[in-house]
């Protein structure tokens, strides 16, 4: 049919598969590196993005890999409502703080520990969309939290505006003491007139 030879229709077949895949999956979002102090409280973040409507299929899957090897293991599940361990490390320790309407599925781990360290997955499946990177964060449990560039640099802003404060402070006071001066030196030149 209009000279189409069989290389060209499996091209095109291709070139349509890789459309369908790439809509028929999910985009998973999470914070990539997290450090936290040992004994908090953590949010670990994880939204999706779907072509398909969030509808009561949907299912979350959170699992732990450790830091030091070892098999991986469940932290939580959701379908149509949370299902938290009921074993294991994580066991009344995990809630769910996500909104499947907002493609929010963040988890909170309550009083961190230090053999937490790891990587946390996050899976969403939306059928027909169930495919798709699955989101991982890795997360430090540390004694006390490090000061990051971004810390420096507030501090650096924070310090220089407070010097350009200081010297603007510095300046209307110098200006208003020598008008003070001015005036009182042109009172004291008209009392000396006047006598």
């Amino acid at each position: 049919m209009y000279g189409k030879s069989p290389t060209c229709a499996v091209l095109l077949f291709c070139i349509q598969l890789a459309v369908v895949w790439h809509i028929a999956a999910v985009e998973v979002y999470t914070s990539r590196v997290v450090e936290a102090v040992n004994g908090t409280d953590l949010r670990l973040k994880c939204t999706f993005s779907s072509f398909s409507p969030v509808g009561n299929a949907l299912t979350v899957t959170w699992n732990f890999r450790p830091r030091d090897g070892g098999a991986e293991e469940f932290v939580f599940y959701f379908h149509e409502q949370p299902y938290p361990p009921t074993a294991g490390r994580f066991k009344n320790r995990v809630v769910w703080d996500g909104n499947v309407n907002r493609n929010d599925v963040s988890i909170i781990i309550w009083k961190l520990q230090f053999n937490d360290n790891g990587t946390f997955t996050c899976q969403v499946k939306n059928p027909p969309d169930v495919d798709g990177v699955i989101g991982e964060t890795r997360l430090s449990v540390v004694q006390t939290v490090r000061f990051s560039e971004i810390y420096f640099l507030a501090l650096a802003i924070g310090s220089a505006c407070a010097l350009m404060v200081l010297i603007v402070i510095v300046v209307v006071l110098f200006q208003h003491s020598r008008k003070r001066r001015w005036a009182h030196r042109g009172h004291v030149a008209v009392e000396t007139e006047s006598t």
